[in-house]
């Protein structure tokens, strides 16, 4: 059998490492930054672990009703998103993960755009 992206990468420390220093890069951008005012960024960062994890082949999952509960309030707009994504491009890029996995993550989520982005 294949050995998954999660695998590849290691363990759940690798992926928080990653999934950190996105955050550190969200809370730089003035587009995503407001998204998280107020929020717990260390329970989001373990959070988000456990979801990219999930897209990487690892032992986590999430559906897609849980995307839209947690998202719906939030008025995420298509400028936020499309941010959002080259944040993560940049990131995963600087993380030194390979041109394929950096477009199997980003594929995976713009598959879900239409489950957060609540606003044109």
């Amino acid at each position: 059998m294949a050995e998954t992206m999660f695998e590849r990468l290691g363990d759940f420390a690798k992926v928080s490492h990653i999934v950190s220093a996105f955050y550190d890069n969200v809370l730089e951008s003035p587009v995503l930054a407001p998204y998280f005012d107020g929020i717990d960024m260390k329970k989001q960062i373990d959070h988000q672990t456990k979801f990219f994890s999930a897209l990487m082949g690892g032992p986590a999952s999430y559906t897609d009703e849980e995307l839209v509960r947690k998202h719906a309030r939030l008025n995420i707009t298509e400028a936020a998103f499309a941010e959002l994504a080259v944040v993560l491009r940049e990131t995963l890029e600087d993380c030194g993960l390979e041109d394929s996995d950096i477009g199997s993550i980003l594929a995976e989520i713009t598959n879900r755009k239409r489950f957060v982005v609540t606003k044109p």
